[in-house]
């Protein structure tokens, strides 16, 4: 990080040769005049430019002592004002450093801890230096969500004097809006602490984590300061439509490590491989051409699922001619392909019953038919 002084003292050689100041224009000159009425001070331009007293005021008192013939910075606050003189003030001037500290914060990505000294119905206040700056409510990580406003503002007030982090997320020093974020310094906080974490972890580690976000598409698990994500595939052998069926937030649940992506900070979690693997009992025990028994498990864009024996699914392979069978519905299936290390079935409807069986030549059936018709 580069010394905020060192760009305070570049930025203002950048305005010694202005001819027209502006509003927030940074100037340094020589002071001429000093009294009850303020400063005049040589700016080397076609006016000399008047510090008010009102500005020395908000000066602290070890920084208050200025006299002729100091050589000073300052800021453009007026270029002309009601009587015709040029406005500068030197608190302002020295508020520049804290924002050029501010931008160099901000341009870093840097995280500082605050304790908030007030707040309003939009956000909180925090000091920076000769700044304040703010932090919109929607940056807070744990506002929450839906409640109304004396709760809301029961909640900022709860706030202030207590440390937070911080990340500075806009610097505008002509409309003084200094503006930081709690959310965006935790959630940097947080893919540091990730990096760190992938850099101890190996595939195949079998870690505890406690279950702490619930999606459509899986699962979030604090594994020690860093989130890694189960995918709904992973949760279990057999399918789900919703990770709430298998898990719950706040749960402490046993996982494996399958994936690490150092570059997006992304760790690939699962559940189910810690179980044992259905489809390599199932290879012992099914072939191409079998009869069997199964449940729909779940009709779905994709088709319709059948879960047989020993717990895998199959998807169902359904003509024209086919009535699409009922969630929870038992029906009779015929294995037409089976793919173990893709973990696929593929399936086909069975009509009838004994002369089915028959048909595809499977004498186990024929004989269960039999016994259940009584014959």
């Amino acid at each position: 990080m580069s010394d905020p002084s060192d760009d305070l003292g570049s930025l203002l050689s950048e305005f010694d040769e202005v001819a027209m100041p502006r509003r927030g224009d940074l100037l340094r000159g020589i002071v001429i005049s000093a009294g009850s009425h303020g400063l005049v001070v040589d700016l080397a331009l076609k006016r000399d430019g008047v510090v008010p007293a009102s500005d020395l005021d908000k000066l602290p008192p070890e920084e208050a002592g200025l006299n002729v013939g100091d050589e000073i910075a300052v800021m453009v606050v007026d270029p002309v004002d009601p009587e015709g003189s040029l406005v500068v003030s030197v608190s302002q001037a020295r508020e520049s450093e804290d924002w050029l500290k501010a931008r160099s914060l901000m341009e870093d990505d840097a995280i500082i801890e605050v304790a908030p000294c007030a707040c309003n119905r939009g956000g909180i206040i925090v000091p920076f230096g000769r700044l304040r700056g703010f932090v919109p409510a929607s940056h807070l990580s744990d506002l929450p969500r839906g409640i109304d406003e004396e709760d809301r503002l029961a909640f900022l007030e709860g706030s202030i004097g207590r440390k937070m982090p911080f990340k500075v997320i806009e610097v505008d020093p002509k409309r003084r809006r200094l503006v930081l974020s709690e959310r965006k310094a935790i959630r940097q906080w947080r893919q540091q602490q990730k990096a760190k974490i992938i850099d101890t972890l190996q595939m195949g580690d079998v870690r505890k984590g406690v279950v702490t976000s619930l999606r459509e598409f899986g699962a979030f698990v604090d594994i020690g300061g860093a989130d890694g994500l189960i995918h709904i595939s992973e949760i279990d052998w057999c399918r789900i439509e919703d990770p709430g069926e298998v898990l719950s937030i706040g749960q402490e649940i046993e996982i494996m490590v399958i994936g690490l992506d150092k570059r997006a900070v992304r760790i690939g979690l699962s559940l189910k491989r810690l179980k044992p693997n259905p489809w390599e009992e199932c290879s012992k025990n099914i072939d191409a051409g079998q009869i069997l028994q199964g449940v729909v498990s779940c009709n779905s864009s994709a088709g319709t699922f059948v879960q047989v024996d020993g717990g895998i699914e199959g998807l169902l392979r359904l003509t024209k001619e086919d009535q699409i069978p009922h969630k929870g519905e038992t029906i009779r299936v015929k294995v037409a392909s089976l793919d173990i290390e893709r973990e696929r079935l593929d399936l086909e409807l069975v009509i009838g019953d004994v002369e089915a069986a028959i048909e595809e030549g499977n004498p186990d059936e024929i004989g269960l038919e039999a016994e259940m018709d009584g014959r």
